[in-house]
């Protein structure tokens, strides 16, 4: 009997109309690598990450224009809390997107935020004041909850075999957003400055230096609002009342046979809170996320900022083209090495080497500071390209730990507990940086570890300590 237990006849069992079920047919039918999935998981993922880091490279020179801050020191306090509003906005509402999301259908949480990017983005970029700026930010990011949900899609589309190329997609296209969006910020800000043959200072762009780059990510969303249309629904929609008549004694009296073998199991993985190896894995990840979000604003602050205060003084145009060149490095790395690399190594074991190598790489940027010239313009950029292949890794092994410890119909709200923590830590990031690197300006001539020697030292202390949080007892794995 406990032979027979082990094959229940209802593991292959669909139902009519159900586009969960669907889903799995054509997977069952699927050979070869499924380009359209990965393609669709690709843009939707790009289209809420372009938004969110695209303001960082002219967000200093919003806020100078506004005349909010007094000292040209406090500029950065005041970059932060911009920066940070969207992922309050995240993180209030990440949860209730998660449960909406294993209710009604990852579907149409995904429509709903890639047309938020269409609104609110667009008034982001027609903003006239400081107040209004944070406003739209916070809206965006309350009404953009596809994060969670496209991660558990990215889960139920795919077959087992490219389950970890599915995730990998997620991180790589939340990178490459990341990087794309500010390079976009940095082009096409303050066109009538730097295009005056094609945009007059009486034009919109002129009136609104910094619409542009909005408008262009408004717009790929747009289309890609429409696209998602077409998106097949993953979730199950069905209950136990839906097997049909013909359903044979011995499938039923097999399905129970499992679910008592499981029960321990499952009832264990009912309660999200109480699943360590979930809850362990998203502590790690929002540890990572205040990582990256701080260095992302910092880094722009830092690029853009003067000499005199040990920035690099380059114009938005200069940090666009080293975003630019990083977000083509982290693609080619992404869609051609990371696999192979996760497969012989593991998740695990990848975080913690990028974990170890970002140390030095942080440490050496004050130094290039002190470089002019074509030699610094390289290095900066070799590191920044460094950097961020190895901080998308953390986050696509975190990914992967984190969808591993949930059944499927709790990933939507797994994911939204993930989004939701991640999204207050990384609302610290842009604040907490912001605050840094306007403090870290005032004490160029301390005696231990003045200016920006002060902000790195601050970065890597929290990589460390996100490193060790990879080891046991704390993370744990299933």
């Amino acid at each position: 009997m406990a032979e027979d237990c082990r094959v229940p006849l209802l593991k292959n069992k669909y139902y009519e109309g159900c586009p969960g079920c669907k889903v799995d047919q054509d997977k069952e039918l699927q050979r070869g690598l499924p380009i359209r999935q990965l393609v669709s998981v690709w843009i939707v993922v790009l289209c809420t990450a372009l938004p969110i880091s695209s303001l960082f490279p002219f967000l200093y020179f919003m806020i100078k224009d506004f005349h909010i801050a007094k000292r040209e020191e406090d500029i950065g306090s005041y970059a932060g809390y911009v920066g940070a509003s969207f992922m309050l906005g995240r993180a209030l509402t990440s949860v209730l997107w998660g449960i909406v999301a294993d209710r009604y259908g990852r579907k149409p949480v995904i429509i709903i935020g890639t047309s938020a990017v269409v609104i609110f983005n667009t008034l982001f970029g027609l903003s006239v004041n400081f107040w209004m700026a944070i406003i739209t930010r916070f809206l965006l990011g309350s009404l953009n909850g596809l994060l969670g949900p496209i991660k558990a899609y990215s889960c139920e589309v795919f077959r087992d075999e490219y389950q970890a190329l599915g995730l990998s997609t997620v991180s790589t296209a939340w990178g490459i957003g990341l990087i794309i969006g500010p390079a976009m910020g940095g082009f096409l800000a303050q066109p009538a400055d730097k295009y005056p043959n094609i945009f007059s200072k009486e034009s919109l762009f002129g009136q609104f230096p910094y619409f542009l780059p909005c408008l262009c990510i408004s717009v790929f969303a747009l289309v890609v609002t429409i696209a998602t249309f077409w998106l097949p629904e993953t979730l199950h929609m069905h209950g136990d009342d839906s097997i049909s008549a013909d359903a044979s004694f011995d499938a039923l009296e097999s399905a129970s046979c499992l679910s008592k073998q499981e029960g321990s199991e499952g009832t264990s993985k009912k309660s999200l809170l109480k699943n360590w190896p979930l809850m362990s894995s998203i502590i790690v990840y929002c540890v990572f996320s205040l990582h990256d979000m701080a260095y992302t604003e910092i880094f722009s602050l830092w690029a853009v900022s003067q000499r005199k205060y040990g920035g690099l003084s380059y114009s938005t145009e200069t940090v666009g083209e080293i975003l630019a060149i990083t977000g083509f490095s982290l693609l080619a790395f992404q869609s051609t090495l990371y696999p192979y690399v996760e497969r012989i190594l593991g998740p695990i074991t990848v975080a913690r080497i990028s974990g170890v190598l970002s140390i030095p790489i942080l440490t050496s940027y004050p130094y290039i500071a002190m470089l002019s010239g074509v030699t610094g313009l390289i290095l900066i950029n070799c590191a920044s390209a460094v950097k961020s292949i190895l901080s998308v890794s953390i986050i696509t092994g975190t990914f992967i730990l984190q969808n591993k410890a949930v059944d499927q119909n709790q990933r939507g709200a797994a994911n939204g507990i993930s989004m939701t923590a991640m999204s207050l830590f990384k609302a610290v990031g842009p604040a907490g940086g912001g605050a840094l690197f306007s403090w870290a300006q005032k004490r160029q001539n301390a005696a231990f570890l003045p200016g920006n020697h002060s902000v790195f030292f601050v970065l890597n202390v929290i990589e460390v300590i996100a490193l060790l949080m990879t080891f046991k007892p704390f993370l744990s794995t299933m």
